[in-house]
């Protein structure tokens, strides 16, 4: 007997943060992620990296279209920052004249010297309010057009995660799309400041410091200018070094945040596996791998920061030496050397800027590409050129050799003919795999034919829009999803303007009022995230509520009556006619008391049609559908030792 493999246990955080170091020092982490380093070659990642570049281009020219409509903003932050760099670049040469015409000549008397000290001194200090007034203004108004660019950005971005084509959503983990909707849309705005005002700002006061330095005294100059090739070198190494540990602890950071988010969404399951000790070590193991990394990356960091301050000591203790010399010669005055220690200062800030700039502007764009490859995304079925409103009125839905595949040439549902007439009910009926859902979901429009048409009074499903057609359906699903709010809230989320009184109604039609009245706050009592306050049963009557009041012309109920017991069904059943009353309903049910109602009953195998007709008849045809109600009704008889009660499963999942 062949075994089955044994699923290797959770690496260590040890262990993969060794496997991290490998891929760091063979300088892979750009060219290959995790998943990537399972599927790719080394060649093939590496022409992704370069097909990455010329996207990047492209999406740096996308934001600079945002940044469009705010370019009198982006003019006042620039003019702001020009302005605050100006006034510190001359921050020295006041010092320089205090020292050299104020303090130091022996031909001033004391009233003169006091005069020009207060004076100078007081322009001074204006200077620096001013200078600091201005930085001030800049950063406000530079967090006011980062903060629009935001909201712009995310309110993009969540609507086209709205309007994605269903297939790409499950693809995207949870924590992908909320890291893309928080961290890099913050991340994102910073591009104004790291590619354009930091850099242009740095570039114009390091010439501007230069010409200063050199026109007080080019000998000192050169010697200050020296160490800016050095100083730029040392440092875009080491961020260069430094940037692809961040991209990685970013992607650890977001696998984590996923894996949490599925851990707390099926904590039953969890809990029933006794999984709890192994998703703790799941997740302490990723976020001690991630404090690793990062604290590798930190190490580096300080190598950096200490090399600069080494070197600004350095520069310091030679500017005054050879400034010493140059001025026991009379080449240069106590003031040239006290004005070069504090040009040299802001020599090398610009170089710090400049290379700070380039390291943050790689997260930028890192976070930028992220954002912008989903605002690319085509949204999930556009409306065509000319398409019309859906009519209010459903006379019949007509499918036309209807064929849908998930993957080319696999086809789930083949030659799909049937004409369902306006407020009957059809039942699609057959074992799990069949296709049945997915008939309903091409009714929904969450996906759309591979070949053939489904028509709506005659006019192609895609030659409407696709919000005023949604306006004619409501969806109730086995697993049935309800929100972070109070019951009212949800029986009326299709209708935000419903009044009181309807959405009363619509609870005792779904058999809801009762439970809802005995609730501790009725219909104002918060349910939790999904409903956990509530039992599955109620959930259930709680979407079938919400479907009431939205007052479809199409009705789909995807086993909707399946996690209710019995008792309660048999309530619903009694007001589903009701609700199915004049509305085209498509039912997926395993319960016998469901599908004998309806209109029209369709028994797919293998996504055809085998069988159709109502209860009655395909019973009298003692086809597939005959054998399948006998067979199950004899199992529920063995289970409960009685005959069935009608109330029973009709097909096995």
């Amino acid at each position: 007997m062949t075994e089955l493999p044994v699923s290797p246990r959770p690496r260590s955080s040890r262990q993969r943060f060794r496997a991290f170091l490998e891929d760091y020092r063979h300088g892979r982490l750009d060219a290959l992620t995790d998943a990537a380093r399972q599927s790719q070659s080394l060649t093939a990642a590496e022409a992704d990296a370069v097909a990455r570049k010329g996207r990047r281009r492209a999406y740096v020219r996308e934001y600079l279209r945002w940044l469009a409509p705010h370019w009198k903003a982006v003019a006042v932050v620039f003019v702001l920052a020009l302005l605050g760099a100006g006034l510190q670049l001359v921050e020295p040469l006041f010092m320089r004249h205090i020292i050299d015409r104020v303090l130091l000549p022996t031909d001033l008397d004391a009233g003169t010297r006091l005069r020009r000290l207060n004076l100078v001194g007081g322009t001074f200090l204006a200077v620096i309010v001013l200078s600091n007034l201005v930085t001030m203004l800049k950063d406000y108004r530079q967090r006011l057009l980062n903060t629009r660019v935001m909201l712009s950005l995310r309110r993009a971005l969540f609507d086209r995660f709205l309007h994605l084509p269903l297939p790409r959503l499950w693809e995207m983990k949870t924590g992908g799309i909320l890291s893309r909707l928080t961290g890099d849309i913050d991340t994102t705005t910073g591009l104004l400041q790291l590619a354009v005002i930091s850099p242009s700002i740095a570039v114009l006061r390091l010439l501007v410091a230069i010409g200063i330095l050199l026109s007080l005294n080019w000998r000192l100059a050169l010697m200050a200018m020296a160490i800016v090739p050095g100083a730029m070198l040392i440092s875009f190494t080491a961020a260069r070094r430094i940037r692809p540990i961040y991209r990685s602890v970013r992607r650890d950071v977001e696998d984590i945040d996923g894996r949490v988010g599925e851990t707390f969404s099926g904590i039953r399951v969890v809990r029933a596996f006794g999984r709890e000790l192994r998703e703790l070590a799941e997740y302490l193991g990723g976020r001690h791998t991630v404090l690793r990394k990062e604290m590798f990356a930190h190490r580096r960091e300080l190598v950096l920061w200490t090399s600069w301050g080494l070197l600004l000591g350095v520069v310091n203790v030679v500017i005054v030496w050879y400034g010493g010399h140059l001025h026991l010669a009379g080449r240069a005055s106590i003031g040239d050397i006290m004005a070069f220690q504090w040009f040299t200062f802001l020599l090398l800030n610009p170089v710090w800027s400049i290379v700070n700039s380039f390291s943050e502007l790689q997260r930028s764009l890192a976070a930028m590409e992220r954002v912008f490859e989903i605002l690319g995304l085509a949204p999930d079925k556009p409306d065509r050129p000319g398409a019309i409103e859906a009519p209010a009125e459903v006379e019949e839905i007509r499918f036309d050799a209807v064929e849908f595949e998930y993957r080319e040439g696999q086809p789930v549902v083949r030659d799909f003919s049937v004409t369902v007439p306006g407020g009957s009910v059809v039942a699609l009926v057959g074992r799990s795999g069949a296709g049945k859902t997915t008939v309903t979901d091409l009714v929904a429009r969450f996906h759309d034919p591979t070949r053939g048409r489904i028509l709506l009074n005659g006019i192609d499903l895609r030659d409407f829009t696709l919000k005023s057609y949604r306006r004619l359906l409501a969806l109730v699903q086995q697993d049935v999803f309800l929100f972070d709010g109070s019951v009212r809230d949800n029986i009326a989320y299709g209708r935000q303007d419903a009044t009181w009184d309807e959405v009363v109604d619509a609870a005792r039609r779904a058999n809801a009022h009762e439970f809802i009245e005995r609730l501790p706050h009725g219909y104002e009592t918060f349910i939790g995230e999904r409903g956990v306050k509530l039992s599955g049963g109620q959930q259930q009557r709680l979407a079938i509520a919400r479907a009431i009041l939205a007052r479809p012309r199409i009705l789909i109920l995807d086993e909707a009556t399946s996690n209710l017991d019995t008792e309660s069904e048999q309530l619903i059943q009694a007001s589903m006619a009701s609700l199915l009353q004049g509305r085209t309903t498509f039912v997926i049910a395993h319960r016998l008391s469901t599908v004998r109602r309806a209109d029209l009953i369709l028994l797919m195998e293998e996504g055809r049609i085998v069988e159709r007709g109502t209860h009655e008849a395909l019973m009298a045809a003692r086809g597939v559908y005959h054998d399948m109600v006998r067979r199950q009704m004899a199992e529920q008889r063995d289970d409960l030792g009685a005959e069935p009660d009608g109330v029973g499963l009709l097909v096995s999942g």
